[in-house]
C-alpha cells in the first residue's frame, strides 16, 4: 500500500543560518524544547539517512515543510522574512527535483507582508511545483481571518492549493495569562504540545468559519493536524451554540469541516481520537502524517497498520486523500 506522510519537516539552510547566534541576537528562533542541538542536523537531513529511515518503515513519500516553530522572531523585518521564504522555498524545490518520487513540498510564506506572501505562494506553486503552503499559528497576534491576509487566502483559492495550519507558540500576552506562574519547562510544554497550541489551532479554525472565509472562498481547503486539534470532540457543541448566532454564514458551522477541512493524525498515534475524528468528519477527510522527525516513522507506520478500519478507508488515509488534495 502506497503511503504518503503529509506533515514532515526539514530545516532550510537559510533559516538555520538566521537562527545562529550573533552580536545583535538571532534573526529567528527555532525552539527544540528539550531536544539536543544535534537534532538540528537530523532535521536538516534530506539525503540518504532520511530516505533510509523512510524505507525502513515503508513511507513512500514525505510532503516536506520548513520547520519554523518559533519563527519569525518578534519584530523581524518583513523584507528579511520575504528573503528567507524565497531562499527556503527555492531549496525545497531543489530537494523535490532531486527526489521527485519521494518528496513533495509545502511553501513557507512571509506573512508579515501579506501581499508578498500571496505572490510567494503563486511563485512557489506555479514556478516551483509546491503543492500548497504551511502557516504557523498567528502573525503578530492576528489570525488568518484578519482582512489583511485576504490576498493569501484568495491566492490559495485561485490556485486550488491547500493551506496547512500548523501550531506555533502563543503570543506573549497569552502565554503570560494562561501559562504564567508555572515552572518554566512545564509552562513551555503546556503552552505547546501539552495542550495550548492544539486548542489555539482549533480556535483558529473556528474563527475562519465564523468569519465567513469559506463563504467568500468556497473551494479553499485548510489542513490541520493532531487529529483535528481537539475539534472532533467539541464540534457538536460548537455547532449547537455558534450556528444560531452566526447569522452571516450560509451553512451550519459543523458543515464547513466536512467540506473545507482535512485532518491529519500528525503526532497522534492512539485509537480513541482516530475513532472520534472518523465519526465526525469521515475517512474522506483524514490524511496520514507522522510529524517527522519530531515523531518517528516506526511509530507512525505501526499506528497506520493497526487502525481498526476497513482496507478501503486505510487506503484513503494512507495515500488516496493526499493524492486527491495535493494532486500528487
Amino acid at each position: 500500500m502506497r503511503t504518503i506522510a503529509i506533515e514532515e519537516h526539514f530545516l532550510p539552510t537559510a533559516i538555520r543560518r538566521a537562527a545562529a547566534p550573533s552580536p545583535s541576537g538571532p534573526a529567528v528562533e527555532i525552539n527544540l524544547g528539550a531536544r539536543p542541538a544535534t537534532f538540528l542536523d537530523r532535521l536538516a537531513d534530506v539525503g540518504p539517512t532520511r530516505l533510509a529511515d523512510m524505507d525502513a518503515s515503508g513511507i513512500d513519500v514525505q510532503v516536506l515543510s520548513a520547520a519554523v516553530v518559533g519563527l519569525p522572531s518578534r519584530g523581524i523585518a518583513p523584507e528579511t522574512e520575504v528573503r528567507l521564504a524565497r531562499e527556503a522555498n527555492d531549496e525545497l524545490a531543489d530537494i523535490v527535483r532531486a527526489h521527485p518520487d519521494r518528496y513533495a513540498g509545502l511553501a513557507f510564506l512571509p506573512l508579515h507582508d501579506p501581499v508578498a506572501a500571496a505572490a510567494e505562494l503563486e511563485r512557489s506553486v506555479t514556478g516551483l511545483g509546491m503543492k500548497g503552503a504551511i502557516v504557523n499559528g498567528t502573525t503578530d497576534g492576528r489570525f488568518l481571518d484578519d482582512p489583511v491576509f485576504e490576498p493569501v487566502l484568495a491566492s490559495a483559492a485561485r490556485l486550488e492549493v491547500p493551506i496547512y495550519l500548523h501550531p506555533a507558540p502563543p503570543p506573549p500576552a497569552v502565554f503570560s495569562a494562561y501559562f504564567g506562574g508555572l515552572p518554566d519547562g512545564v509552562a513551555d510544554v503546556l503552552s505547546r504540545a501539552g495542550w495550548g497550541w492544539h486548542v489555539e489551532t482549533g480556535l483558529h479554525s473556528l474563527r475562519l468559519v465564523v468569519a465567513g472565509v469559506f463563504d467568500r472562498f468556497p473551494g479553499l481547503q485548510i489542513i490541520i493536524g493532531h487529529m483535528g486539534e481537539n475539534l472532533p470532540f467539541s464540534l457538536a457543541r460548537a455547532n449547537q451554540t455558534l450556528t444560531p448566532v452566526a447569522g452571516n454564514l450560509e451553512r451550519p458551522v459543523a458543515e464547513y469541516f466536512t467540506t473545507n477541512f482535512f485532518f491529519t493524525n500528525s503526532g497522534y498515534f492512539t485509537v480513541p481520537p482516530l475513532l472520534c475524528a472518523l465519526e465526525v468528519v469521515g475517512a474522506d477527510r483524514l490524511i496520514f502524517a507522522i510529524d517527522y522527525p519530531f515523531s518517528s516513522n516506526e511509530q507512525g507506520r505501526a499506528f497506520l497498520d493497526a487502525m481498526p478500519i476497513s482496507p478501503a478507508d486505510r487506503a484513503k488515509i494512507a495515500h488516496g486523500n493526499a493524492e486527491r488534495l495535493l494532486k500528487l
